[in-house]
C-alpha cells in the first residue's frame, strides 16, 4: 500500500489545543504537541492524521515566506506607486493569501504572480499586460477560440506533439551512490489520446507504466555515482472531438472520497440548492459550473500537501486553481449522484506547456463530456460567454492527459511522502529516507514539436 494512503484520515481533525497552535502560526508548539500525542495509545485514524498534520505544519511556513514589508517591498520593485491601501484591499479582497507565522502576518510565495495574472490592471501596470504579454494573451484568446469555431465546423480538432520532461536532484542533496527513486507523468492511452509513443528514456532502465494506469508514470530506481538527470521524451496525438466519449461509470464516479471529495453539510446543502427540483443529471452539472465560473475568482494556491477540504473551503472562499475548481464541481456533482472523473496533466502551446487539471461528467444519453471550470472562469472574467460555455462539455485539444484518477498511487509506488500526494504533473523524486520536496529538485519541461492535423 502507497504511504501516501494515510491522507485519507486528514479530515479526522486536529485536537483543539492543536489547532489553536496552527492558526496562531505556532506551528513549533503545535508539532511538540502532535509528538507527544503520537507517544500515547490513539484510534489508528486519528494516529495517521497527526503524521500528516505533523508533515504539513513542517511544509506550511515555507509556502508563506514574505513579511508584509517584504510583501509591499515586492510589489513596489515593479509597481512603484502600489499603496498600502491596495495592498489591504487586496488582502481582504482574499486575492492575497497568508497566515499568521508566529503571530505575525506573512504572505503566499506565488502572491504577486497570482494578482498578475487575475487581474489585469495589476498586469498593466507592473507592465506584463503590456507589448509581449498582451499579445500572447491576445494570441491565447484568438488559439481557443479558433479551436471552437473549427470544431464546430469539422466535429473534432487534433494535434501531434512531442514533449521532453525532466527532473534533477539538487546538488547540495546529492550524495554518491544514494538510492534515487524518480517518477515522471508520461501520456495516457484514451479515446481523446492516441499514438502515444515514448520516444526516448533516459536512463535506459526506467519503467514504463502500462497505458491505462491511473496515474502513468516513468520510474527509475538507482544509486548513481553522480548527479543526472531523468528524462523522458514522448509523443502523442490528441483529439478533442464534439461528441462524448464511451465507457462505463464505475462506483468510484460517484462515491465520496476522503480528505478531499467529500460530501459535507455544506457541499450537501450547496449542491441542493443549486440543483433545486432539476432532476436531468446534465442540467444539474451545468449548474454547477455555472456557479463556479461566474462566481468563482482565480488565484494560485501552495501545494495541496498543505490544503484541507480543498472543495469545502473553495465553496466558502470563491476562490481557487484548475483543480481546486474542478474538485469542487467533481465533488458537487458526485453529492447530486452525477458521475464524475477526475483528469490532468499539461496545458500545451506551440512553445511552453505546464500543469492543468479539468474534469469529466456521465451524459446518460451519450456519454462521458468535459468539463473546464478554470477556463470557464478565465472566459467569464474577459466576458467571452461562447467560450465560457464551450467548456462545458467540450475540451480543446492542447493539452496532455497523465492521470484519469485523484488521489491514487503509481504503478512503482512511493515508499515515502510525495510532494503532491494527489496528483503528479511535474514528477516526483525520493531518496531511502524521504519523499522530496518541489524546491529540493528542479523539473523541466519542453515543447519539441506541435503540429496541427
Amino acid at each position: 500500500m502507497d504511504f501516501n494512503d494515510i491522507f485519507c484520515d486528514l479530515n479526522a481533525g486536529l485536537p483543539e489545543d492543536i489547532r489553536r497552535r496552527k492558526l496562531c502560526g505556532d506551528f513549533d508548539g503545535a508539532i511538540r504537541l502532535i509528538d507527544r500525542r503520537l507517544a500515547e495509545d490513539l484510534p489508528q485514524a486519528m494516529r495517521r492524521c497527526l503524521t500528516v498534520h505533523r508533515e504539513i505544519l513542517c511544509r506550511l511556513p515555507l509556502e508563506f515566506p514574505y513579511s508584509r514589508e517584504e510583501a509591499l517591498a515586492l510589489v513596489r520593485e515593479r509597481i512603484p506607486d502600489f499603496t498600502e491601501a491596495e495592498f489591504d484591499e487586496l488582502v481582504d479582497a482574499r486575492q492575497i493569501r497568508w497566515i499568521y507565522v508566529d503571530g505575525q502576518p506573512r504572505y503566499f510565495h506565488r502572491f504577486f504572480a497570482s494578482i498578475r495574472t487575475s487581474m489585469p490592471d495589476i498586469a498593466r501596470r507592473a507592465k506584463t499586460g503590456a507589448g509581449a504579454g498582451a499579445g500572447a494573451a491576445a494570441q491565447e484568446v484568438n488559439r481557443l477560440d479558433a479551436c471552437r469555431e473549427r470544431m464546430k465546423e469539422a466535429g473534432q480538432l487534433q494535434m501531434r506533439v512531442r514533449i521532453r520532461a525532466s527532473l534533477r536532484l539538487n546538488d547540495e542533496h546529492f550524495t554518491p551512490g544514494m538510492f534515487l527513486r524518480a517518477h515522471l507523468p508520461i501520456p495516457l492511452e484514451n479515446w481523446e489520446q492516441s499514438g502515444v509513443r515514448i520516444e526516448k528514456v533516459f536512463p535506459a532502465n526506467g519503467n514504463i507504466a502500462p497505458a491505462d494506469a491511473l496515474q502513468r508514470t516513468v520510474c527509475w530506481e538507482e544509486t548513481p555515482a553522480e548527479n543526472h538527470e531523468f528524462s523522458v521524451e514522448y509523443s502523442y496525438t490528441r483529439t478533442a472531438r464534439c461528441g462524448a466519449a464511451e465507457g462505463p461509470v464505475l462506483p468510484a464516479d460517484t462515491a465520496e472520497q476522503a480528505p478531499h471529495i467529500v460530501f459535507t453539510p455544506y457541499i450537501r446543502a450547496l449542491a441542493e440548492e443549486l440543483a433545486g427540483d432539476v432532476t436531468d443529471p446534465v442540467k444539474k452539472a451545468r449548474r454547477f459550473y455555472d456557479y463556479i465560473t461566474l462566481h468563482m475568482r482565480y488565484t494560485y494556491m501552495p501545494g495541496y500537501f498543505s490544503l484541507e477540504d480543498i472543495p469545502t473551503e473553495c465553496a466558502r472562499s470563491l476562490t481557487g486553481d484548475c483543480g481546486v475548481f474542478a474538485l469542487l464541481f467533481i465533488t458537487l456533482c458526485r453529492c447530486a449522484g452525477v458521475p464524475a472523473r477526475w483528469e490532468s496533466g499539461l496545458a500545451v502551446d506551440s512553445d511552453s506547456c505546464g500543469p492543468h487539471d479539468w474534469a469529466k461528467f456521465y451524459d446518460p444519453a451519450r456519454g462521458w463530456l468535459y468539463a473546464d471550470p478554470s477556463y470557464g472562469v478565465s472566459a467569464a472574467r474577459v466576458g467571452n460567454e461562447e467560450r465560457r460555455q464551450f467548456y462545458f462539455g467540450y475540451l480543446d485539444p492542447y493539452r496532455m492527459a497523465a492521470n484519469q484518477m485523484f488521489q491514487v498511487p503509481f504503478t512503482v509506488e512511493k515508499a515515502h511522502w510525495r510532494a503532491d500526494p494527489y496528483d503528479n504533473q511535474v514528477g516526483e523524486l525520493e531518496t531511502a529516507d524521504r519523499g522530496l520536496r518541489y524546491d529540493e529538485f528542479e523539473r523541466g519541461r519542453e515543447v519539441l514539436s506541435y503540429e496541427t492535423l
